[in-house]
């Protein structure tokens, strides 16, 4: 079988597993944010953080919620990493320096997962599951939350309350995060995934020495990881890391977490408007671009360039050849298109072309699918957009679910879908000015340059991967990045739920001959391509620097 098969028909099991979780696990999570009644666990944890689940919330009630939990656990995770020294099961690794421990903090906090660390080397058992794999699944669930929050600003009229951000927290980590992890991580198990706590073992000798490893619960790590698009490494190698993803079927499955949350939530939108036909649309985006993108990446990676591409059946660098092209790139795809960040191969020595793909699949705001919630939120900031273009064409104002959109809901979009870029291309700036980042590049020319630009796209849209070739564990990025990662995670939720308080105060709008149709493929169509003309306005220029005139050179 070629390379190109193989890589073809792995792309056909994945969007064939995805399509027959889409429609109970959508459903699924759609009861679990509508019902009013609580599981005797979670009344447990109402009782110990002293939060009424039954208090319905407005905007800003809601927005200090998400800020003062995320806030608490950034201290929390801090002072693990700092007293790490002191703490049982820390493996003898010593406590983590205070620029390194406050860059991971907002990373875990943030959903990002960028990690300027060795994995193996630095964090020992308590910090890895009491602090890492913790913020995995909430940090996850505060995104679900806040799309929930939009989808009932949508489906609710005549009040500003959004719901309870501690029931949604908790009804996301105890009902959805918690029992698909628990699956996934045994079938992990049972790929070849390790799951223990031993120490540091010392393994074979070799030329100059020998080996050491650390075991760990990597597989329940691992399943979160991918699940809740977290994206944080047990191995500095990640899920390129045969302990991490050990076969072909284990990388495929990986890809399927990855996706199947954010994907399956456009069921749970529509459901929970009243128009499954709404949630279609918004999922016939997200494949639209997510295909696109994926196809374009294995063209460009199985492209011959000479007898070594010829060999190899593709371009090999930095690829594990248990995986090969085919698989590498969808994972690629899928992993930047989200907020997940974790890599089976390295995307630094992509093709210029290859690595460019990655960059832009984030810089579209990582919306197809995107992130557990932040991907649907993301794209229904997009669809206002689209709709308010499309209102501009037609001289009429522009409506949406039944929904007005004036002057201070636009305000609010535009707001969101302009801080992202202007924390990349600001952070990027500063890098490249200064004398002492520069520093930091592996290389020089334009693959140094996207080594930043990648960075900082990465840590501003709350990715988390890296283009393995920039030294990020200095002063100057643990803490531009971190700061750059706190900003591009929680400003953005200012203004959706502010959007989402204003949308909900509303009274219904009825349907008209004038109202635009869109649940239909004509506005698909229409936000596919204001979504790709918005990003290419935006971000062309630092492309073109970059993986552009790399790609073009070679």
């Amino acid at each position: 079988m070629s390379s190109v098969l193989a890589g073809v028909l792995q792309m056909v099991a994945l969007i064939a597993a995805l399509a027959l979780a889409y429609r109970p696990l959508g459903d699924y999570m759609a009861k679990v944010y509508s019902s009013d009644k609580h599981l005797r666990v979670e009344k447990w944890i109402y009782k110990g953080i002293g939060a009424n689940p039954n208090t319905e919330m407005r905007w800003p009630a809601y927005l200090r919620g998400v800020l003062a939990f995320s806030a608490v656990s950034v201290l929390f995770l801090y002072l693990l990493q700092r007293f790490q020294g002191s703490l049982p099961g820390s493996l003898g690794f010593s406590s983590i320096d205070p620029d390194q421990a406050f860059n991971t903090a907002a990373s875990f906090v943030s959903n990002t997962n960028w990690q300027s660390y060795y994995g193996e080397q630095a964090m020992g058992h308590v910090v890895q599951t009491g602090g890492l794999a913790v913020q995995n699944f909430l940090s996850a669930s505060v995104g679900i939350a806040v799309a929930v929050a939009l989808v009932r600003g949508f489906a609710r009229s005549r009040t500003g309350e959004l719901g309870n951000f501690w029931s949604d927290l908790v009804r996301g980590t105890v009902r959805i995060l918690l029992p698909i992890s628990v699956i996934a991580a045994l079938v992990l198990v049972a790929c070849g995934a390790i799951q223990n706590f031993s120490g540091i073992h010392e393994v074979g000798q070799f030329t100059g020495g020998s080996q050491q490893w650390n075991g760990g619960a990597v597989a329940s790590q691992e399943a979160i990881k991918e699940l809740g698009t977290n994206g944080g490494g047990y191995f500095n190698a990640n899920s390129a890391h045969p302990f991490e993803n050990p076969n072909a079927f284990s990388n495929l499955f990986e890809i399927f977490l990855i996706l199947l949350i954010p994907f399956a939530l456009t069921r749970t939108f529509g459901r929970m408007v009243g128009s499954l036909k709404q949630g279609y649309a918004i999922l016939a985006t997200m494949v639209t671009i997510w295909i696109g993108f994926t196809a374009l990446m294995m063209w460009t990676e199985f492209a011959h360039h000479g007898p070594a591409f010829d060999i190899a059946g593709g371009a090999m660098e930095g690829k594990e050849t248990r995986f090969g092209v085919g698989a590498s790139s969808i994972f690629a795809v899928a992993t930047t298109l989200t907020s997940t960040g974790a890599v089976d191969s390295f995307h630094s020595s992509f093709t210029g072309l290859g690595g460019g793909i990655t960059m832009l699949g984030m810089q579209l705001g990582e919306i197809a699918p995107g992130g557990t919630g932040s991907g649907l939120y993301g794209m229904l900031i997009m669809a206002i957009i689209a709709v308010f273009i499309a209102g501009l064409m037609v001289g009429r104002t522009p409506e949406y679910l039944g929904k007005k959109i004036g002057t201070r809901e636009i305000k609010f979009a535009a707001c969101y879908i302009l801080i992202t870029p202007a924390l990349v291309l600001v952070f990027t700036a500063a890098a490249m000015a200064l004398p002492t980042p520069g520093n930091s590049m592996t290389n020089s020319g334009a693959h140094g340059f996207s080594e930043i630009l990648y960075a900082y796209t990465s840590a501003s849209n709350n990715n988390g991967s890296a283009f393995a070739g920039l030294n990020a564990d200095t002063q100057w990025f643990n803490s531009t990045l971190g700061l750059a990662m706190l900003l591009g995670r929680f400003l953005p939720m200012v203004f959706v739920l502010a959007l989402a308080g204003s949308l909900a105060e509303q009274k219904p709008v009825p349907a008209t001959a004038g109202t635009l149709r869109t649940e239909k493929p004509l506005f698909t169509g229409l936000l596919v391509g204001a979504i790709l003309i918005i990003t290419g306005l935006t971000y062309f220029p630092a492309l073109a620097l970059g993986p552009l005139a790399e790609g073009l050179a070679s």
